[in-house]
């Protein structure tokens, strides 16, 4: 297995597998999402695929906004990570955690974040193995007041 960060030509793979992890989403709508992803430069994809085969993504950003719990800016952020289901529990998430991780911290951040929902007790298992620390919980609210 090898790890990397995505260039131009990965498009496919990174569309697919963050269309995996986000099926909602419509496929053009991914590509363009992501091929800023790939391009941009504050933001980052890592790959890991075996062979040919793409089977993982992460995807990180610089934010510069507030970021619970953080004390500097910027700060890298975990936007996404997605393992095939066929791959899980070999360590493959927390490699690519590591090379987004490495990632900011070369584009000068001290901190790294992230964030799940709620009720995703998988990722907040995983983040907490990874040594990350619960720095707050909240519930978001929307009220429709117009057309």
């Amino acid at each position: 297995m090898t790890e990397r960060k995505a260039i131009a030509a990965d498009l496919e793979k990174v569309t697919d597998l963050a269309l995996a992890l986000w099926p909602e989403h419509a496929a053009d709508e991914m590509a363009d999402e992501m091929a800023r992803y790939i391009a941009g430069p504050k933001t980052a994809a890592f790959l890991m695929e075996e062979g040919e085969r793409a089977i993982a993504l992460a995807l990180s950003s610089l934010r510069y906004d507030y970021v619970e719990g953080a004390k500097k800016s910027p700060v890298g952020y975990l936007e996404g990570i997605y393992v095939d289901a066929s791959c899980r529990g070999k360590g493959i998430a927390r490699k690519l955690m590591a090379a987004a991780q490495q990632w900011a911290k070369e584009m000068g951040c001290h901190e790294f974040a992230s964030d799940c929902e709620l009720n995703n007790q998988e990722s907040l298992a995983f983040h907490l193995a990874c040594g990350f620390e619960e720095a707050n919980r909240i519930i978001c609210f929307v009220k429709r007041i117009g057309e």
